[in-house]
């Protein structure tokens, strides 16, 4: 017995050691049951709890949309707004839920070209600056059409964190310091500032005291009755432009996601007012022209062809989508097979193009539409199949900077992504796009984009959406591409070094870790170099054979898949 046991264990030892190996260190968490990827650990178990609990996808969507406002203060919110998709397997169902924050009826654009001579930063900073949030009015829609737990139960678990205090972590507490404009709003600054310290608690009494007044009063205790009033009141000493009114009109506007094909894959994403979707979109239908397959993920000549088709289809975006209540948005030019194939075409495998960089004057405009990359983004799959992919934002990090008195409710810089240079110059640049000029109660353009992937059978195959402002489309398209295209997994197609080439750049960005020969061989097709930051952070669900795979992007901290 002795001598046969000798004999298997070299075999049992090789057998072993070949198990645990594995192609790359980006290892996914995976489950059969529910899932929930989110940019903090907090709220991604607080989605899971609500699955276990019986709730469904949209349960859990709910929940975490609340939770974030406290535990990723920055960028979670009840103050601003976003998008969400929602696919219910029973029917096969897809539905986008509009919720993007809106101009106030007082919002004009000859008010903000007049304040913006004064002071450039108007749209950015202070409450002017402040858009009609809808974030509150989008997960109670999503409740009204899909939610099957009460409300309330959906709000309590971030009483409950609130009140046992948000633990500041090293992530937390540099956002904090760092925040750009919440030193100039007393109420953030007696919030977030003072007393702050790396490893205690945030606790923000007013913001419970507002999410209880919901529980009880609905979406109307926030749109209406007495947080509309401590809004309107701040509104109108601070010089702000919210009124009553503004809050009390506030609609959700439900949509048909826009799509296209890819290698046999049908991908959806969220259609205007996002033009992240258009630009996802317009790059794959070029990029399919191409066949990518026999290239590498991260060759130079596969980064140079995603760069052109994000050339291309940032200047669609640019030009044509804004709020499809105020202009008819041109969908069949802008996803034609046949455009993009012509543009395909146009593309030289050598030799990068030139973006236009002049107005008719010759001379460079500064272009004052700034994206910002402080963005969140959620994916969630429950037992039964039904998904939900949110992306939502206050803009800037910590928004406007300012907090309403009395609420605790952090606001959204939302009205600097209008075109605000709309009628001054005739030029090439995003601040002065027909489709995106400011009007009275229209909502801005966005490149947030919440995207679904199913297969040609129709079986949802793959769940992603990304922060990082005008980078948010190039970061989903390249993780897109990664998976469809050259079939990595989810956690290889999301850590591939990415890059960001936008329409009105003389410069391709691209994170650390790209190689050099790759940086020398794009240099050498006439690519001018620039080294970025981080771009994005996916939070995504890829499912195989029924077995969900999470990956949350390591590219921000505390970050988590929680799975039941």
């Amino acid at each position: 017995m002795l001598r046969l046991l000798f004999l298997l264990l070299p075999n049992l030892v090789f057998s072993q050691a070949s198990l645990i190996d594995y192609p790359h260190p980006f290892h996914s968490t995976y489950t059969n049951s529910g899932i929930v990827v989110s940019q903090n650990y907090l709220s991604s178990d607080i989605g899971k709890a609500i699955l276990d609990k019986g709730g469904n996808a949209v349960d859990a969507a709910i929940a975490v949309g609340f939770s974030l406002t406290a535990t990723l203060p920055r960028a979670g919110n009840i103050g601003g707004g976003g998008f969400m998709q929602v696919f219910i397997e029973k029917d096969k169902t897809v539905i986008t839920i509009d919720f993007r924050s809106m101009a106030p009826k007082l919002a004009t654009r000859e008010f903000y070209q007049e304040a913006k001579e004064k002071d450039d930063d108007v749209t950015r900073k202070g409450y002017k600056a402040i858009a009609v949030p809808g974030t509150v009015a989008g997960l109670f829609k999503a409740h009204e059409l899909y939610g099957t737990i009460p409300m309330s139960d959906l709000i309590q678990p971030t009483i409950d964190l609130l009140e046992q205090g948000i633990p500041i972590t090293q992530d937390l507490y540099l956002a904090i310091n760092k925040g750009r404009y919440i030193q100039n709003d007393h109420e953030s600054n007696k919030i977030y500032k003072e007393n702050l310290s790396l490893g205690g608690k945030l606790k923000i009494a007013d913001l419970v005291k507002t999410l209880k007044i919901i529980q009880v009063s609905g979406r109307d205790g926030f749109y209406k009755g007495e947080i509309a009033d401590l809004i309107h009141e701040q509104m109108i000493i601070n010089d702000g432009l919210i009124r009553k009114e503004d809050l009390a009109s506030y609609e959700v506007n439900l949509y048909q996601p826009i799509r296209t094909s890819y290698r046999g894959n049908k991908v959806f994403a969220m259609g205007a007012p996002s033009g992240g979707g258009i630009v996802v979109l317009t790059a794959l239908n070029v990029l399919e022209c191409f066949q990518l397959s026999q290239l590498t993920p991260n060759s130079a000549r596969t980064y140079h062809l995603i760069a052109e088709a994000m050339k291309f289809a940032h200047h669609n975006r640019a030009k044509y989508v804004g709020d499809p209540s105020f202009s008819k948005i041109p969908y069949d030019m802008l996803l034609s097979k046949k455009l993009a194939c012509e543009k395909a075409r146009e593309i030289n495998l050598k030799k990068a193009s030139s973006p236009k960089q002049t107005a008719r004057t010759g001379s460079k405009i500064n272009d004052s539409y700034k994206e910002s990359k402080d963005t969140t983004h959620y994916s969630i799959v429950d037992k039964d199949g039904n998904a939900v992919s949110v992306t939502y934002t206050l803009g800037y990090s910590f928004g406007s900077g300012v907090t309403i008195p009395g609420t605790g409710i952090l606001t959204n810089n939302q009205m600097n992504n209008f075109a605000h240079s709309y009628g001054i110059d005739d030029s090439y640049f995003r601040s002065s796009s027909p489709a995106n000029k400011l009007e009275p109660l229209k909502r801005p353009m966005s490149t947030m984009t919440p995207v679904m992937v199913f297969d040609a059978e129709g079986s949802l195959k793959l769940i992603t959406g990304s922060p990082g402002g005008s980078q948010i489309p190039g970061v989903i398209l390249q993780v897109l591409i990664n998976n469809l295209e050259f079939n990595l997994d989810i956690g290889a197609a999301s850590m591939v070094p990415r890059i960001h080439q936008d329409s009105q750049s003389l410069s391709l960005e691209y994170e650390k870790f790209l190689s050099d020969d790759t940086l020398r061989i794009l240099e050498s097709y006439g690519h001018k170099l620039e080294l970025s930051d981080t771009m994005g952070s996916t939070q995504s669900i890829e499912i195989i054979d029924g077995m969900r795979f999470g990956y949350a992007d390591l590219r921000r901290p505390n970050a988590k898949v929680s799975v039941q």
